[in-house]
């Protein structure tokens, strides 16, 4: 067991730094940085001699070859692949030395999960950066840190009993309500809709702007020859950052709620972190509009969202224990 509990403590780090990577790779445009799957421009690794890449071009002339976009594509697949592998040795040490049935469960769908999430990266590639693949490949990375940090739970004792069951229905909400908000900014990036409204608490001048719902969340959008910078015209690109400030807003009260009711229990110190972590990463959300989404505060954002995740689960997984 405890070598499971090693294993799934790395691999729930290394998925941090395969989201970080996800974020990057995103955040500078390099989703189509490599326009085939798994190689990139038909090489292993990518182009780097002059002859390398006059090939790589004439294979793929609708992508000019930029190396700065192929180096982030094909370090996030290495990385990702890494982390696939180390879902491998998860299963095969879980049944070579048969350890209890729901190691065995969670370690052969965390495998599982991991080869859909290659799909999806097959995916995203081939489709162009279809809005909704992209969203699904994006949203399944923190999907599976969740899955590693479950995993990494059960071989551990790590969740107490504070005698909080009665935050059942809280939590639950709580939690769906965090879903909803990593989905929307999930979305949001998908869309390149992160500086619809450049500015802060109003949205292009106004705090209720013109704004087209129906197109921005329309899951059947066009990609025309590819999705690359979005085809979405302002308003539907406003739509889509505006639903997320507001989802943002409505999250912090529930969390509020959530976290005054931790405090006064002994699961204080998972209120006092829920609080911290929150209110970086609404910090760091105001600092992506108002410095135009600089890439280590943008990757950051990202990465906080996780941790915000992992505590909030964490929170839940305590409830229903005492329930």
């Amino acid at each position: 067991m405890n070598l499971i509990k090693g294993l799934s403590f790395f691999g729930l780090c290394f998925a941090f730094v395969v989201i970080a990577l996800g974020a990057w790779t995103r955040l500078v445009d390099a989703g189509l940085g490599c326009p085939d799957w798994p190689g990139c421009y038909g090489f292993v690794i990518f182009p780097t001699t002059e002859a390398e890449i006059q090939l790589a071009e004439s294979r793929y002339p609708q992508f000019p070859y930029e190396i700065d976009k192929a180096i982030p594509e094909v370090v996030h697949r290495y990385f990702a692949a890494a982390l696939g592998f180390l879902a491998i040795l998860l299963v095969y040490f879980a049944f070579k030395y048969q350890l209890p049935k729901r190691i065995k469960a969670i370690t052969s769908f965390l495998l599982f999960f991991i080869c859909g999430q290659g799909l999806f990266g097959y995916l995203t590639v081939s489709l162009k950066l279809l809005p909704i693949i992209v969203t699904g490949h994006l949203f399944g990375g923190f999907i599976t840190l969740s899955l590693f940090f479950y995993l990494f739970l059960e071989t551990t004792d790590g969740v107490k009993n504070h005698n909080i069951g009665h935050l059942k229905v809280l939590g639950g909400i709580a939690l769906f309500a965090l879903i909803v908000q990593i989905f929307l900014g999930v979305w949001t990036s998908t869309n390149y809709a992160s500086l619809a409204c450049a500015d802060f608490p109003t949205c292009q001048g106004k705090f209720i702007p013109e704004m087209d719902f129906y197109e921005g969340f329309n899951l059947a959008q066009e990609v025309g020859p590819n999705y690359l910078y979005g085809l979405l015209d302002n308003e539907a690109r406003v739509a889509i950052h505006y639903s997320h400030r507001i989802s943002a807003l409505v999250l912090t009260i529930i969390f509020l709620i959530l976290i005054s009711k931790l405090w006064f229990s002994s699961a204080a110190p998972l209120a006092s972190t829920l609080g911290v972590i929150l209110v970086t990463q609404i910090s760091l959300g105001i600092m992506n509009v108002v410095y135009v989404l600089p890439l280590y505060i943008a990757i950051a954002h990202n990465l906080v969202a996780a941790l915000l995740l992992l505590v909030t689960l964490m929170v839940n997984l305590v409830i229903w224990k005492d329930e």
